[in-house]
């Protein structure tokens, strides 16, 4: 009988399957003979992809690089002896959620995840920790200490003392941040779909850096758009108001978006009450100037109250004889040169209009149907040339720009009157997030959304609200560092997180009324622990007879039967939202995952009748405690039983 692992999967031997999909970091720019910059791959790099210790390259090429990039690309690579255990008095509806909150250190959050969720998150948003020159509470281990890089860089004498002062400017900072990012956004790419996204908040101080880590881990390629948060105005700025914060978006896959059609598009803000106006205007209007005049009125004071955008506000004209909002500034003429060339007679004068020195955009056919349809504007007379109409009735979808501005103190009176204080300085808008959510995801309603910075759960939230909105089944996965908090009612930021998405959760219901009775506002909470397996290690001195004894029991005694089943679904890839029903049998204590797609019994004491009784339901798998068998041939026995009963189902123990 097999053995589980029991420990997170070695992904250098995964990416040697995979190089070509796994290694855009490993294509970089090289010179050529005659000193050209040509495509080419790193092997160095790749090389440091597929060993188990630190290849040193001191060969020039251009890349990204600083202290500790190495030791951060090992640790990504590196398994780790962890497990995710469940906590039921921390969850809302543990057994029906489909959502999951991770509260531990993010790095072993993703290699706990690897092989549950690869390939199936469709977006990412995370909002990291914006370096400020501070420490920060992400401690990994390759991070270069204060004290190893003012030796290494000449601050510190000798003897230890300070020789030059340790501002927010010294590269260790943006070293130990940078390391901190690229392990954890290297093992975030494979989780994401072939067609997924990533969209990264991040402000001035890591911006630059950030977009040359993505360009490695993501390939340049797959850029998106840098989108520029403007979120406020600081007057007391001593040049110039930096208020804005950034979204880098990258595609795993942008080649695979493009051959999929994938157009992204969202809804115009404010089109239903600007038809509404532009209709009532119309129907009392003295004169189609006088209503010209007040529809144009009207959209520059909505637009200035930000309560309509610029793709509802250029369609600034209402047509004669219709009222129909439009914008007549269309470009009719040919990108470039040598487009059709035909007259057009102007409808008044009867004469040919001014032909466009590039051509028309399209052939007669096409523009003489356009004509009789009103969709080409003419001037008073044939001298100005002709140009496309458009209605805004005509669709209510527009493409996102990259600029666009959402003041950010109305995300903390937000969550000020949710949670009814203060507890979390600057949460994500989850206004801003659900939008973008929706965009990116052209409005896939099951979506697996991840954030692994998850801060106070503005991401869970935003996910709700989309669901209660839509009807839809995206799902979240949020990871938070169980970092302290001084405050009388919250130990951690997790424990705000945890409160604020039940509280959501609960208004997110009542707002969809009759409509929310599907919603799922529910999470599994779960931490990031050591292995559930004891460690039975010891020297030959130390085994005496009651060491021995008390090194039979593999398994810590503190861990439960569902504590094992979750390491159970980790090892094995399953989905840790499945549904888990327990019964008991014969006095045993068997746990059913998704209609038997996983049957476990890790009761101290396995039965021939267990074991019958679980071979008998055909499961695809069955995992058994191996200490509970009371010998080898037991185990023996149980193994041979399910060759003959259900050869289908795959046996392990652990």
């Amino acid at each position: 009988m097999d053995k589980l692992q029991m420990r997170s999967p070695d992904l250098t031997q995964r990416k040697i399957d995979h190089i070509a999909e796994l290694f855009p970091t490993v294509v970089t720019e090289t010179l050529d003979a005659d000193g050209n910059p040509i495509r080419a791959v790193d092997f160095d790099a790749l090389r440091q992809e597929l060993s188990n210790h630190i290849v040193e390259g001191p060969q020039e090429r251009y890349q990204l690089d600083w202290p500790g990039k190495r030791a951060a690309a090992l640790a990504a690579n590196a398994p780790i002896a962890m497990t995710l255990r469940p906590v039921r008095e921390e969850s809302i509806d543990f057994d029906t959620t489909k959502n999951l909150f991770i509260e531990g250190d993010n790095l072993e959050a993703l290699k706990l995840l690897q092989e549950s969720y690869l390939g199936k998150v469709k977006v990412i948003y995370i909002d990291p920790p914006y370096n400020t020159g501070n420490d920060f509470v992400y401690d990994d281990v390759f991070a270069e200490s204060s004290a190893d890089y003012l030796a290494r860089s000449g601050q510190k004498s000798e003897t230890g003392d300070r020789l030059v002062a340790n501002t927010e400017a010294n590269g260790r900072f943006h070293s130990d941040w940078l390391s901190m990012m690229y392990s954890r956004l290297k093992l975030a790419r494979g989780l994401l779909t072939d067609d997924g996204i990533i969209i990264t908040a991040i402000g001035d101080h890591e911006h630059a850096n950030l977009r040359l880590l993505l360009d490695q881990v993501f390939g340049a390629q797959n850029f998106i758009s840098d989108v520029v948060w403007q979120g406020g105005r600081k007057n007391d700025s001593r040049y110039v108001s930096n208020g804005a914060d950034y979204m880098l978006i990258y595609a795993k896959n942008e080649t695979q978006l493009s051959e999929l059609g994938v157009r992204w598009r969202e809804p115009k803000v404010g089109l239903d009450t600007a038809l509404a106006k532009a209709a009532s205007i119309w129907s009392t209007r003295q004169s189609d100037d006088d209503a010209s005049v007040q529809w144009k009125a009207w959209l520059k004071s909505k637009k200035t109250a930000g309560e309509i955008t610029d793709s509802v506000a250029r369609y600034d004209q209402l047509q004669s004889g219709t009222g129909r909002p439009m914008n007549t500034y269309g470009n009719i003429t040919w990108p470039g040169r040598g487009g059709p060339r035909y007259e057009v007679l102007h409808p008044t004068t009867r004469k040919p209009v001014s032909l466009p020195k590039t051509g028309w955009r399209f052939q007669n056919d096409e523009m003489d149907r356009r004509i009789a349809a009103g969709q080409i504007w003419f001037g008073a007379d044939e001298t100005a040339i002709p140009r496309g109409i458009s209605f805004l009735d005509e669709t209510n979808e527009q493409v996102a720009i990259s600029v666009f501005e959402q003041d950010r103190k109305a995300a903390s009176t937000d969550m000020r009157n949710l949670m009814g204080e203060i507890v979390f300085e600057n949460p994500k808008d989850r206004r801003v997030l659900a939008r973008w959510i929706r965009l990116v995801t052209g409005g896939t309603k099951d979506a697996v959304v991840l954030d692994f910075f998850a801060g106070s759960g503005s991401t869970g939230h935003a996910v709700m609200d989309l669901n209660a909105l839509d009807g839809g089944d995206r799902r979240y996965i949020l990871v938070q560092l169980d970092e302290e908090v001084h405050h009388p009612h919250y130990d951690t930021i997790a424990s705000i997180a945890r409160e604020r998405l039940r509280r959501a959760g609960v208004q997110a219901k009542q707002a969809a009324g009759l409509l929310g009775a599907d919603l799922d506002v529910g999470f599994r909470s779960l931490h990031v622990a050591t292995t559930n397996m004891a460690d039975t290690l010891a020297t030959p001195d130390d085994l005496t007879q009651y060491a021995l004894s008390e090194a039979v029991g593999s398994v810590k005694p503190d861990r439960t039967d569902e504590d094992l089943l979750f390491q159970v679904l980790l090892d094995w890839g399953l989905d840790l939202a499945e549904s888990i029903m327990a019964e008991d049998i014969g006095g045993r204590r068997v746990l059913s995952v998704a209609d038997d797609a996983l049957v476990a019994c890790f009761a101290d004491e396995v039965t021939d009748a267990i074991v019958q009784h679980i071979a008998n339901r055909h499961p695809l798998r069955a995992v058994f405690l191996d200490a509970g068998f009371p010998s080898d041939a037991a185990r023996i026995n149980a193994e041979q039983f399910f060759r003959e009963v259900s050869p289908e189902t795959e046996v392990r123990a652990i």
